[in-house]
């Protein structure tokens, strides 16, 4: 195991040359700068955030849905129980296809349109309510907005927000401030949650996607701490969550049925996606990446990038 975690850690993957991780552990008295054992702290902070989102749906979320006339819809056509049925449901498949379908109907004796009707009753059943998705949507619409505001206003006195250069400049002994540090925890806090709620949750069909998504967006933020990439990472993390807040806001005015509401939303989210995602991350940040080379940061994942 020692020597899996020495080969994965190499310095010369991670670190410009002449750097070591001895270097970082023991910086100079009243200078700290990231640690992996800082990320222990999100883990804690995840199991609030996920707290904080229950109380949030129910005390809040759900009031205001039932200001806008948001109710828990009941399912008018229930499937009647039947073991079989459920086994394959819950076994199988949610869909069977024409083959299941007509062994179905021979076993149980039913016509083929009254399987797939069990089925289709079946499957409503487990959808999510109006209001069940506007209050999860209202949740991550004020977190995100949250998340976002404390995002701009710090990186608004920080140099590399203005000149992208700062980024590796004195790269990695760059010093760890709270401000960074609690922007930081509390992103990779919130990831952790979102892969926690997934499991008590409505299931719904992008739940692998959205596993894989959740899994890499921690991944990327705790190898980002963890060599000490908090500038750069702190801008992406900027970028992205732009345009979040108002998608999940275009969703609420769509469960709300305020159509007009909801088509501008939906127009200023594509304008905002495309300047963040399509404009300033590949042509400030990405290609802040690949001329780094110029600032003295060369590590060996980057060279081989470049140089093959």
């Amino acid at each position: 195991m020692a020597a899996l975690s020495a080969w994965f850690w190499n310095e010369r993957f991670w670190l410009p040359h002449n750097v070591t991780w001895a270097d970082l552990a023991d910086p100079a008295p009243g200078v700290e700068y990231p640690k992996a054992s800082h990320l222990l702290s999100a883990l804690p902070l995840a199991l609030g955030i996920f707290a904080v989102r229950i109380l949030f749906e129910r005390f809040i979320a759900r009031p205001c849905a039932f200001l806008l006339h948001i109710h828990a819809s009941s399912v008018h056509w229930r499937a009647t129980p039947n073991p079989v049925l459920e086994k394959v449901f819950t076994s199988i498949t949610k869909c069977p296809d024409w083959r299941h379908l007509d062994g179905l109907s021979k076993q149980l004796d039913w016509d083929v349109r009254k399987v797939q009707q069990w089925f289709r009753h079946r499957r409503n059943q487990d959808k999510p309510s109006v209001l069940t998705k506007f209050c999860e949507s209202m949740w991550r619409s004020t977190f995100y907005l949250c998340i976002f505001t404390y995002g701009i206003r710090f990186l608004w006195q920080c140099p590399w927000m203005w000149d992208t250069h700062h980024c590796w400049y004195n790269y990695p002994y760059q010093v760890l401030t709270p401000g960074l540090y609690h922007y930081y925890v509390t992103e990779l806090g919130f990831y952790w949650s979102l892969m926690f709620s997934q499991f008590t949750d409505i299931k719904r069909k992008d739940f692998p996607i959205m596993f894989i998504h959740h899994l890499a967006t921690v991944s990327l933020i705790s190898f980002s701490y963890a060599n000490n990439m908090l500038r750069v990472g702190s801008l992406v993390m900027c970028v992205h969550d732009a345009s979040d807040f108002i998608l999940e806001a275009a969703k609420l005015a769509n469960y709300a049925k305020y159509q007009r509401l909801c088509d501008f939303l939906f127009v200023l989210f594509a304008v905002v996606f495309f300047i963040t995602r399509l404009v300033v991350y590949p042509l400030r940040l990405v290609n802040l990446w690949l001329t780094s080379t110029l600032y003295g940061y060369e590590p060996l994942w980057l060279s081989s990038t470049l140089y093959g």
